[in-house]
């Protein structure tokens, strides 16, 4: 007597093209992954930038031209940011606060600029204000001026925005040459932050 087994259940052709295409599709997916987490998540611009001559005001209210701060220091960074703001600031800040602990503050320091992009509210006292919570060290000020100043040095590193609300994450490296800098446009981390200041340093702008 012959014992009855069960056959094999097979898909119907229709059926078995949709699996194929699924596990196609997953695979392909897991194969980009590794290209994506790799992308990095800023871009480097290198620039030449002419700095306009203007007188602006520190967290101390006292004046202070944008080219001499400049030329003050060997490292140099300058970020675009303002005193009530939630979003990027924040983030950029915490990154020049990291970077003074790494590389210590006062002469010989980095020489970090933080300039601001809405100088109608920012006054000293919320500009002081702002450098305490992120526990400022000597060698990091933050700026204000007149807004048609503001608006020109916005313009020379080619980072105008015409409402405070729509400014992006930019920072600016001072390169080797004459007005050479560099962009780093989007958010970066202290330790990418440190390895495009060491490629600088090493000659590579």
């Amino acid at each position: 007597m012959k014992k009855s087994g069960s056959s094999p259940f097979i898909y119907p052709s229709s059926v078995r093209r949709v699996l194929v295409r699924t596990v196609l599709t997953v695979v392909l997916i897991v194969l980009a992954v590794p290209s994506i987490s790799a992308a990095p998540p800023y871009e480097i611009v290198e620039m030449t930038i002419e700095l306009p001559d203007v007188t602006l005001i520190d967290q101390d209210a006292r004046e202070v031209t944008l080219r001499e701060l400049v030329d003050s220091g060997d490292v140099v960074m300058v970020d675009f940011i303002f005193g009530t703001c939630t979003t990027i600031c924040p983030i950029l800040s915490a990154g020049f606060s990291n970077l003074q602990r790494r590389l210590g503050s006062g002469p010989g320091g980095p020489v970090l600029i933080s300039l601001s992009i809405d100088p109608e509210h920012d006054t000293p006292e919320i500009m002081t204000s702002y450098l305490k919570r992120y526990r400022a060290q000597p060698g990091w000020s933050f700026l204000t001026g007149d807004r048609d100043d503001i608006d020109v040095i916005m313009h020379a590193f080619d980072a105008y925005v015409p409402d405070k609300m729509s400014h992006q994450p930019v920072t600016f490296i001072k390169g080797n040459g004459p007005d050479q800098w560099i962009k780093i446009d989007g958010l970066v981390s202290t330790k990418d932050l440190l390895a495009e200041l060491e490629k600088i340093q090493g000659g590579g702008q």
